[in-house]
């Protein structure tokens, strides 16, 4: 087990390798998952395998799942030893690769989602994607805030023949990020250029506040309307343009955020479920935010909700609340507003 150090005290060379090997597993999953799609009846993509205590797990999944596994097995260097975490496998049962390693120093835990964002692929509404990020190893201790390396891909509808791919090396800045748009008919690649929006307030912008299925969803709505009347009085509530986008994926939230789409992106439904005593609802999981390094080292700022570092466990199981902002500046005028009003709604 790597003795913990301060961020970004990865060696560049080992964290370049560790992104080109992320990038080359989720090509080769991207590529799977698209064959695999054009094959297949919805009814079958959409069947549900298994309910575990993170998540449904639909057929669409449980193939990536295994492609990923069996990625690692035939790719994975001996010298790079790293335990697994990832959605639909026990967090009491994470393989190792490579096998060797299995009791021994392992270095690195990679948490991946194998796909993101699956119900609005597999009704081909919108992209999903694929998320992946490594942190050095401190056992059970291992939190979010440990990532060194995220990458994710993107899992495009149908009739869309792009993919985006975007990643980044903790500490590197916006230097060490890199995006590119992948041709799915020529394989050509070409550099994307990633920014966040600098609007310093939400006027005329995109914002998410995550309610993707009934359970919360008034609640979150009244935490919603009273976050927009605290920030620009109850007088201008009726005339604000503060669009809403809830895409059902935080990856694409996040991807949202850094391409400069979205400016805000509110999840908060562990709060709200909690406050109702809504047990078994459906709320972010570390595996979903795993990526949320990109954005940060792109400038934007992601806290738990009241400001502070997500340090939730390497694990499938703990809900996450958290909050993206697209700048510093942005986050430094909503923060402290919406502080007040999840005290008021969600503590008394």
């Amino acid at each position: 087990m790597a003795r913990r150090t301060e961020p970004g005290s990865l060696p560049k060379e080992v964290a370049e390798r560790l992104r080109a090997l992320l990038c080359a597993m989720q090509d080769t999953i991207a590529l799977q998952v698209i064959a695999e799609r054009a094959a297949a009846r919805l009814e079958d993509l959409s069947a549900i395998v298994n309910v575990t205590e993170s998540d449904t797990i639909y057929h669409i999944d449980s193939i990536t799942e295994h492609a990923i596994l069996a990625w690692f097995e035939a790719n994975w260097p001996d010298d790079l030893p790293t335990e697994i975490v990832m959605e639909g496998i026990s967090d009491q049962s994470r393989p190792v690769f490579p096998a060797s390693a299995v009791g021994k120093d392992v270095r690195f835990v990679c948490i991946i989602d194998p796909i993101d964002g699956t119900r609005g692929l597999m009704y081909d509404k919108r992209s999903a994607w694929v998320l992946a990020g490594v942190a050095l190893n401190h056992g059970r201790d291992t939190t979010l805030a440990d990532i060194q390396v995220a990458v994710m891909t993107e899992l495009p509808p149908i009739k869309q023949r792009m993919l985006d791919q975007l990643s980044a090396v903790r500490g590197a800045g916006r230097q060490g990020v890199r995006s590119e748009r992948v041709s799915l008919d020529t394989g050509e690649r070409e550099s994307l250029v990633m920014q966040p929006s600098r609007a310093v307030d939400l006027h005329q912008g995109f914002v998410g506040v995550s309610r993707f299925l009934p359970a919360g969803k008034a609640l979150l709505a009244r935490f919603e309307e009273e976050l927009y009347r605290s920030l620009y009085g109850d007088a201008n509530v009726a005339t604000l343009s503060i669009f809403e986008d809830q895409y059902i994926c935080s990856g694409g939230q996040i991807a949202e955020l850094c391409s400069g789409r979205d400016r805000m992106i509110i999840d908060i439904r562990p709060l709200a479920h909690g406050k109702l005593g809504l047990t078994g609802a459906m709320d972010c999981h570390p595996y979903d935010i795993c990526t949320a390094l990109i954005l940060t080292e792109l400038g934007g700022v992601v806290t738990g909700p009241i400001g502070r570092v997500l340090t939730a466990p390497l694990d499938t199981t703990t809900s996450v609340a958290w909050i993206g902002y697209a700048n510093a500046a942005l986050g430094a005028h909503v923060q402290p507003v919406l502080v007040d009003v999840l005290d008021e709604l969600f503590s008394r």
